[in-house]
């Protein structure tokens, strides 16, 4: 496993994902280093890889860290968002397609399992696919095999496939969302990524790496976190995990006035939590629930669905399924 100190960094563990040294993976934590170890073990074997944790965990952080110990790392990483391509066009982008398959193919085009063949596949959100996709990706994952949309040969492929989920694959199994076989085949080197929460210990690291990080780019001269802020950080229950730690110290960055972060820059509102979260009226179905709370959070994000979807915890797909649903309704406003 690479290590490497950073000046002004105390960890155990610091990997640079970019060459550039802009996303990096830190850590002082023991389950962190254990997840570290055995994703360099597995690096250059053909075994599926699936990344688990919450949003903002760093799962494709770790999937670029797996490629960048095997010996495809040569090639560049492949990847796909599985969540952000709507279903009918999914299978194209991963299969590929021939001239005339359909109406607009005026050309053939390779998906995304040729282009990584020989490399590293990562396919971001796999909760989100469609079942009837799945069946046709379990074979190329198991036959090494892949059929492009209106093709009549196979064509051979040999990648090393990394899927990453923010959701829990059991349950969607048992609740017929997810075929039972394609887990159990991505699942053969399970990886899963503690919340911010769990490793507190990472806090301190990972927020004076992007002090450090912010204040280069905005060409500012903020040279540390005052001793209440970084009490204030510890104590913060992140629920958006370190995309949400990195995205408060580049504001914390950008409104300082001196030479330290004060807790008046972070603008956590710690003492506003409680009075943020949606009322839950008693007895209300679940659907009502639910409904309330995506549209109390994408009003609290000012309509920004990309950001509503991250505090919920689903895929923007997902999000935009649901608000179609209630499209319609006379109680609810989707015109933000």
């Amino acid at each position: 496993m690479e290590h490497r100190v950073f000046p002004g960094i105390e960890a155990d563990i610091f990997i640079p994902i970019d060459p550039d040294g802009r996303r990096v993976i830190i850590s002082n934590h023991p389950k962190m280093k254990e997840i570290l170890r055995i994703a360099s073990s597995v690096a250059n074997s053909k075994a599926p890889v699936l990344v688990q944790g919450a949003s903002g965990t760093g799962k494709e952080l770790l999937a670029s860290y797996i490629h960048q110990q095997s010996f495809r790392a040569k090639h560049p990483l492949v990847a796909i968002n599985c969540a952000a391509i709507p279903a009918g066009l999914l299978e194209s982008e991963l299969f590929g397609y021939e001239r005339g398959a359909f109406t607009g193919a005026n050309q053939a085009r390779p998906g995304k399992f040729e282009l990584s063949n020989g490399s590293t596949l990562l396919l971001d959100e796999i909760g989100e696919m469609e079942i009837s996709l799945q069946s046709k990706l379990l074979r190329a994952i198991q036959e090494g095999v892949v059929d492009r949309i209106g093709g009549r040969t196979p064509i051979k492929v040999d990648i090393k496939l990394i899927a990453t989920t923010n959701r829990n694959l059991k349950e969607m199994v048992r609740n017929g969302q997810f075929r039972e076989d394609l887990f159990y085949r991505i699942n053969t080197i399970p990886l899963i990524i503690p919340s911010l929460r769990e490793r507190r210990e990472d806090i301190e690291p990972y927020a004076e790496w992007f002090r450090e990080t912010f204040s280069k780019e905005n060409n500012k001269i903020v040279r540390g976190i005052s001793n209440e802020a970084m009490q204030a950080l510890i104590n913060f229950p992140w629920e958006g995990n370190i995309r949400e730690l990195e995205n408060t110290i580049e504001r914390a960055v950008l409104l300082c006035q001196g030479s330290v972060i004060t807790t008046n820059d972070l603008r956590l509102e710690l003492s506003n939590l409680d009075q943020n979260r949606p009322e839950v009226t008693i007895g209300g179905t679940i659907r009502e629930v639910e409904k309330n709370l995506i549209i109390s959070t994408l009003k609290k994000c000012n309509g920004n669905r990309t950001q509503a979807a991250r505090m919920l915890g689903i895929s923007l797909r997902t999000l935009r399924n649901k608000l179609s649903r209630y499209r319609g309704e006379e109680d609810i406003d989707l015109s933000l």
